[in-house]
């Protein structure tokens, strides 16, 4: 059966390198293994601090956040929504990236309804995808040209930050490349012997230094 129009291009071999944290502080974005927090107390220094500044997680949706079996069956990628869940604790806003066919409507709230019904008419499991989490931060191209990994929509997502700190997580080295190139910081998901995703701590002193 055909893939999903949202779904993601294939895996590619090329690593994101640098050290995110480091990055954080320079201002310079990259992708990076960074080691998840365990201590506690940091963690709630980190989200006090997070409360001064803000940050936008958006994420690619296709082998990202969601998964689809080979008979169009959907549902969330391992972590995906115990990963959306802590985002959602620590009031972090997060937003969708991603290519669906132009045709789908003609502003990004018709073409964002229309990738809903998509995604729920074939989703599996008891727990739905986390749509209220996203708002109106769901970003699809406008016109066939501007589908990734084309930089419009990254660009498009930097207008509404609002001062603040800009985050990208997907599959592909390709997007995880244009994302960095445009100021993002920038984690390729699904790495072997790396979180699979940017860990929260993380997220958090990036918000903070927003300010």
């Amino acid at each position: 059966m055909d893939r999903p129009p949202y779904r993601g291009f294939c895996r590619t071999g090329l690593a994101m390198l640098g050290a995110v944290v480091a990055s954080a502080t320079l201002g310079t974005a990259a992708s990076a293994a960074v080691s998840t927090d365990t201590s506690h107390a940091a963690s709630t220094v980190a989200r006090t601090a997070a409360a001064r500044g803000c940050a936008v997680v958006y994420f690619d949706l296709g082998e990202t956040l969601v998964h689809t079996d080979e008979d169009a069956r959907t549902g969330y990628m391992p972590g995906a929504a115990a990963y959306l869940r802590k985002l959602r604790e620590r009031h972090v806003k997060v937003g969708l990236i991603t290519n669906v066919p132009s045709s789908w409507g003609k502003t990004d709230a018709e073409r964002a309804a229309a990738l809903k019904k998509e995604v729920d008419g074939a989703w599996k499991g008891s727990v739905p995808f986390a749509w209220k989490d996203f708002g109106d931060r769901v970003l699809t191209p406008r016109t066939e040209a501007e589908r990734k990994p084309a930089p419009t929509l990254w660009e498009r997502a930097k207008t509404q930050a609002r001062g603040c700190r800009l985050v990208y997580e997907g599959e592909t080295a390709e997007e995880t490349h244009v994302a960095a190139s445009l100021g993002y910081v920038a984690y390729q998901t699904g790495r072997p012997s790396r979180p699979a995703y940017l860990p929260t701590g993380v997220i958090e002193r990036l918000a903070h230094g927003s300010r």
